[in-house]
């Protein structure tokens, strides 16, 4: 009996988990991709520019409020190389981010290296422990 309850609420938790790291990304080349669609209900991220910024590339997108309520918000700059290659990954942080309701807010990054040809953007909801 005591096992089955351990196991429930193992499941519980990990399952509770689960979409609080989906989002929304959108990318220097045009795509955007969805991984919870309420959430995107509630954000969108567009304008996404890149330019030189003397050899290193500098990448900005537009995150927007669809509600009328505050939002917690994290977002992250992925860079990539010409392969497609993660470029220095693990020493970028997620950023926090407030949004009031329906209020926008540029956000910007520069590459680590001039290796980077493209990057993305992922926004998702902070959740605090």
């Amino acid at each position: 009996m005591k096992y089955s309850i351990v196991v429930v609420t193992l499941v519980l938790m990990m399952s509770a988990c689960a979409n609080h790291t989906a989002g929304v990304s959108a990318g220097s080349n045009g795509e955007t991709r969805i991984d919870n669609a309420s959430f995107a209900s509630d954000v969108a991220v567009e304008q996404v520019k890149v330019r030189t910024q003397g050899d290193l590339l500098q990448g900005s997108a537009l995150i927007l409020s669809k509600v009328g309520t505050d939002l917690r918000l994290q977002y992250k700059f992925t860079w990539y190389d010409v392969s497609g290659y993660t470029i220095e990954d693990e020493a970028t942080s997620w950023k926090s981010l407030k949004l009031h309701g329906m209020q926008q807010m540029q956000v910007s990054a520069v590459a680590p290296n001039a290796n980077a040809t493209r990057f993305e953007v992922y926004v998702r909801k902070a959740f605090s422990n």
